[in-house]
């Protein structure tokens, strides 16, 4: 872990966003999104996460790893305080560390930018994620039954939470 830096990401990093975020959509373990992505949709995607909705990405000798974002949680102002989470690791690095110097690093972000509160929505089946964010004190709050379709089956997704 001692190679890995964790920056703000920039324009430059779109395509090693997108390889990354395509790979989660493929192995079916972090999206309810089914089709891969284009580099212009990931361009498009990195312009509306700006100022308070960080994007850090995590890179091991000049080649990112990882990446983490806050997003939006809802437009309604009572919500402004509240944002919500998402965390890709490259194939080759999970369950290695990375999402926890990530997920340290985007809190510190959160708090800088006057977030109290980071929430996630996770599959219940994504073991490996649910052992980060334990780790990193998220608490489980719930599970939605059917709450999306992934593959043409219904698919439950877990809310966790962790105030800061």
């Amino acid at each position: 872990m001692q190679d890995i830096a964790v920056r703000r990401a920039v324009t430059e990093d779109v395509a090693d966003l997108l390889l990354i975020y395509n790979q989660g959509i493929e192995d079916r373990i972090a999206t309810l999104e089914e089709e891969t992505k284009d580099l212009a949709y990931m361009e498009k995607w990195l312009e509306d996460h700006q100022g308070r909705h960080a994007v850090l990405v995590a890179e091991e000798r000049g080649q990112i790893v990882g990446w983490a974002s806050l997003n939006p949680y809802s437009h309604r102002c009572a919500y402004r305080g509240v944002a919500d989470l998402s965390v890709y690791i490259h194939r080759e690095h999970r369950g290695q560390g990375v999402g926890s110097l990530l997920l340290n690093a985007l809190e510190k972000e959160a708090r800088i930018s006057e977030f109290y509160k980071i929430v996630l929505f996770t599959f219940p089946f994504n073991g490996q994620g649910q052992g980060l964010y334990r780790k990193m004190n998220y608490r489980e709050v719930g599970v939605l039954e059917n709450q999306g379709i992934l593959d043409g089956k219904p698919v439950d997704v877990m809310i966790m939470e962790k105030l800061l």
